[in-house]
């Protein structure tokens, strides 16, 4: 039996179709808005990460690497698995918090890759033993498609009021350049593909707010390296390294575990209340 055909909604009297449904109506504003604020901060290893994110307004950390152990500061514990950590963000445990940390996003994503493993079987049916078990970038997708679960419940912490810091490693990356040589510079260390594809680190660095590059100071002469420990956070791109920031365009000295003025210009008010 033919199924009856589809009724039209009339013509309008100028021959268009009319419309279907009502027209939303949207509302025209102006001026800056004041929100909760996504925040990526990377580093080396040691170099402060964890105390900085530390001075943020009212923090609670997702430690999932236990590096935070020597510090006094608020966390949730037993966070094991990529399952945990996106538990906790679906839960109410994180009321009351201004700001939630993961510490580290580096970590979070070598749980995501032991995930992916756990239950994204092969095209064929059977479950595999590495990302290279699903066929050439196949595997890096699949990464890559679970990492963008965890950027959601990110997402919805936002919605909540809540700023969102991620703690990276650093790692160094090839950087193509369109108008000279190629060169070298310090990225966050997250899966990023040279074909661009299934890259959770540019990804990461399109979701943020501001992207924090924590570096020594160093200067290079006759190939050898020379500092003095000091510790500088920078908020815009230079050659060595990526960065950015939606208001803050300064480099700032980190001087000491109480040195929070990155925390004065992102927070002009004290953080989301």
């Amino acid at each position: 039996m033919n199924a009856p055909p589809l009724k039209m909604p009339p013509p309008a009297k100028n021959g268009a179709p009319a419309p279907t449904t009502a027209a939303r109506e949207f509302a025209i504003t102006s001026g800056r808005i004041s929100g909760p604020q996504r925040i990526v901060i990377y580093g080396p290893g040691g170099i402060g990460k964890s105390t900085l994110a530390s001075l943020a307004p009212k923090p609670v950390f997702l430690d999932v690497e236990h590096g935070t152990h020597e510090f006094d500061v608020c966390r949730a514990g037993d966070i094991e698995t990529f399952a945990d950590l996106r538990a906790v963000l679906q839960s109410r445990a994180l009321d009351g918090f201004q700001t939630v940390v993961i510490d580290t996003m580096t970590k979070a994503e070598e749980m995501a890759v032991a995930h992916t493993l756990k239950t994204v079987p092969h095209e064929k049916g059977q479950f595999v033993t590495s990302i290279e078990g699903y066929g050439f970038g196949k595997g890096l997708q699949h990464v890559y498609d679970t990492m963008i679960l965890l950027l959601a419940d990110l997402d919805s912490q936002v919605r909540r009021g809540r700023n969102v810091i991620l703690l990276c490693h650093d790692c160094t990356a090839d950087v193509p350049n369109p108008v000279g040589d190629d060169f070298i510079r310090y990225e966050p260390h997250l899966q990023a593909p040279k074909s661009g594809k299934a890259s959770t680190r540019n990804r990461v660095i399109q979701w943020a707010d501001h992207v924090l590059f924590l570096g020594y100071d160093v200067i290079a002469k006759d190939g050898k390296g020379r500092g003095a420990g000091t510790r500088t956070i920078f908020t815009d791109e230079l050659p060595d390294h990526i960065a950015k920031s939606r208001s803050v365009h300064a480099t700032l000295p980190f001087t000491s575990p109480e040195d929070g003025a990155i925390w004065d210009l992102i927070f002009p008010n004290g953080g989301v209340k």
